[in-house]
This record gives structure tokens, C-alpha cells and sequence, in this order.
């Protein structure tokens, strides 16, 4: 129990902390560059694909293999764009009432409280195999959040809501990860096979989200090679960081 409630804490903490920047952001700066945004996009996704090719893969593989590893990644995939499917739907369906720009920030919320829960699963499957995991995960997640954030606060201020309810949102929107980060705990104590789909899964919702996200909507953000220098930073710190025990 003690290390279910710490696990889900840290899911908590770290979920919320990465948007609530991103929240401070949004409402405090008045032009936030999209080279800012475009550079700590592809940070994030740099960290995350690195945490992807040296620790969830080679961990889901090492503990059951490649099939089950495999339908674990399928599944992350799955899942995420299944999530995307239905705010996407629910954006466009939306953006064409008089309060449009408040309206985009509530659908970004609830789009950030979906994508939250899954990856709150790969921070309780990750501490499951092992505390360096699962921090890194928490990390990676948290820098992935800040310009989640800043994308959802800006259109909510602009749309006239006042800066405290902004950052109050935004907070909420990161409980999710808390929530399935508990979920990712109690799965992952079950058998090293759930532990090894579960952080399978982990790497197919990131995988996701890197390649049909993250990258994408830096390279509209910003055509530059700032870009591609937070990529390889993001993939080198990584490296780095899984060196060390």
C-alpha cells in the first residue's frame, strides 16, 4: 500500500507540475516565440525517444520478450490514437461557436486529461521495474507537459477567463497522470508479463506521441534548425542520464 500511495503521488506531482509551468507560462508571458515552443518540443521528444530505446524496450523484452513486447507497443498506438481521435472530433465540432478561443482551451483540457492517463500508466509500470525508470519516465513526461500547458492556458486566457481559473484548469488537467499512475502500480506488482506489456505500452503511447506530435507540431511551429538541436540535446541528455545507475 505505502508503495502504491508513493507511486501515485509521484505520477501526481510530476503530471500536474509540467502543465501548471506550462499554465504560469501561457497567462504570464505575452508572446511566448514559437521557437521556444518549437526547441522544448523536440527536447522532449529527443528524451522520450531515448527513454523508448535504451530502458522500456530493452526492460519489456528482457522480462517476457518480443511477442508480448510487441503487442504491448501495438496497444500504446492504439490507445493514443484513439484518444486523439475523439478530441480532434470534439475540437472541430466546437471551434466554430462565438467563444471559440475558450471553447479550443476547455477541448485541449479534456485532451490533456486523456493523454494524461496513459502515460501515468508508464510511470507506475516504470517504477514497477525499477526506481531509475520510473523517475526518468516522470522527468521525460513532466518536460512533455510544459508546452501541453502553455497550448491550453493561452486560448483560455485570451478567451477572457481570468489568470487563477487558467492555472486552476490547467492543474486539474494533470490529476490524470496521478490517477493512472496508481492504475500502472497496481497492474505491475501482478506478474513480470503485465509489467512487460505495461511498459511496452508505455513505449507505444510515447512513440506516438513523439512521431505524431511532438515533431509535427515543432516543425509547424518553427522551420529552423533550433528544432533539431533540442532533438539530439534531449536524446543526449538521455543517454547520459541511463549511464548511471
Amino acid at each position: 500500500m505505502d508503495y502504491l500511495i508513493k507511486t501515485t503521488l509521484a505520477g501526481l506531482f510530476f503530471g500536474t507540475f509540467g502543465t501548471t509551468i506550462g499554465g504560469i507560462i501561457g497567462v504570464t508571458f505575452k508572446n511566448t516565440t514559437n521557437k521556444f515552443l518549437s526547441f522544448v518540443l523536440q527536447f522532449a521528444a529527443g528524451l522520450m525517444t531515448a527513454i523508448i530505446c535504451f530502458d522500456l524496450i530493452p526492460e519489456a523484452i528482457e522480462l517476457s520478450g518480443l511477442a508480448n513486447t510487441l503487442i504491448g507497443i501495438l496497444i500504446g498506438v492504439i490507445v493514443m490514437i484513439f484518444c486523439d481521435n475523439i478530441v480532434k472530433s470534439k475540437s472541430s465540432g466546437r471551434m466554430r461557436s462565438k467563444n471559440s478561443l475558450l471553447q479550443t482551451g476547455i477541448i485541449v483540457g479534456i485532451g490533456l486529461s486523456l493523454h494524461n492517463f496513459p502515460e501515468g500508466l508508464a510511470i507506475g509500470s516504470g517504477f514497477g521495474a525499477s526506481m531509475k525508470l520510473g523517475y526518468s519516465l516522470a522527468i521525460a513526461i513532466l518536460l512533455h507537459d510544459i508546452p501541453e500547458g502553455i497550448s491550453m492556458a493561452v486560448p483560455m486566457k485570451n478567451g477572457g477567463m481570468s489568470k487563477v481559473k487558467v492555472i486552476i484548469y490547467t492543474i486539474l488537467s494533470g490529476v490524470t497522470t496521478g490517477i493512472g499512475a496508481f492504475f500502472g502500480a497496481l497492474v505491475g506488482k501482478i506478474s513480470p508479463n503485465t509489467i512487460s506489456i505495461c511498459l511496452a505500452f508505455a513505449a507505444g503511447a510515447m512513440l506516438y506521441i513523439v512521431s505524431g506530435e511532438l515533431i509535427p507540431e515543432s516543425n509547424k511551429l518553427y522551420k529552423g534548425r533550433i528544432g533539431f538541436v533540442g532533438n539530439i540535446v534531449g536524446f543526449i541528455l538521455g543517454i547520459i542520464a541511463f549511464t548511471f545507475e
